[in-house]
């Protein structure tokens, strides 16, 4: 299990994303910088212990109405070999020393481990609590044959999120994770989809409603 130290991190997660989210084709926001919070999220484990995995939800509120982003993370103790792309920066941990932190849609351990997720071979852990279960997190899929074993992915960001190609093992099969990076609270699958991942996003007034934060479309 994933162990959340009480430690610093120099500079913040929050600070890394702040100088990487304009840079994305989906973030919302104009000319001015991000002023963002931590309003959600979950975590899951690395069945290795190697690499951290987050799906953080922050609301920026430097615009005219608040926007909430969804990033998932992964952290590593060193360079993840051909990700330079997905780099959105290192820090210092205070327990772990430097830690490299990337695009997670990039990172083979996020999404393995968001395959087992949908597949219910892995639980959703608390955001900032160390091995307990987060129950609000739902997640499924509803296809025959489906294997949570990954043979090859890519991902591609667009306008509205990033999408994942993944051709899953032994079958061959190819499906499509649209991930939303806009979270918009109440937010349903479509009736296309095979699966989600479901979990609370921030409210206007301070309360959650669950959201999709992942989709699972079969790959046309």
């Amino acid at each position: 299990m994933a162990v959340i130290h009480r430690t610093t991190l120099t500079p913040t997660k929050l600070e890394l994303l702040t100088s990487w989210l304009p840079a994305q084709p989906w973030y919302r926001g104009k000319a001015q910088q991000p002023e963002l919070a931590r309003t959600g999220g979950f975590r899951l484990d690395d069945p290795k212990g190697e690499v951290g995995i987050e799906f953080m939800a922050a609301t920026d509120t430097s615009g005219d109405r608040p926007v909430t982003y969804q990033v998932p993370f992964s952290y590593r103790g060193a360079p993840l070999p051909g990700a330079e792309e997905a780099l959105i920066g290192t820090t210092e941990h205070g327990v772990l020393g430097q830690r490299w932190v990337y695009d997670g849609t990039r990172d083979p351990v996020l999404v393995a481990q968001l395959f087992a997720l949908l597949a219910g071979e892995a639980e959703p852990q608390m955001q900032s609590t160390s091995d307990t279960p987060d129950p609000s997190v739902t997640a499924g899929i509803d296809a025959s044959g489906f294997a949570a074993e990954i043979a090859s992915f890519t991902a591609t960001d667009t306008p509205d999120g990033t999408d994942i190609l993944v051709a899953t093992a032994p079958a061959g099969r190819l499906l499509t994770l649209h991930v939303n990076r806009v979270l918009r609270p109440g937010q349903d699958p479509d009736g296309r989809a095979l699966g989600h991942v479901t979990a609370p996003a921030p409210l206007p007034d301070g309360t959650t409603a669950p959201t999709a934060f992942v989709v699972v479309h079969a790959h046309p």
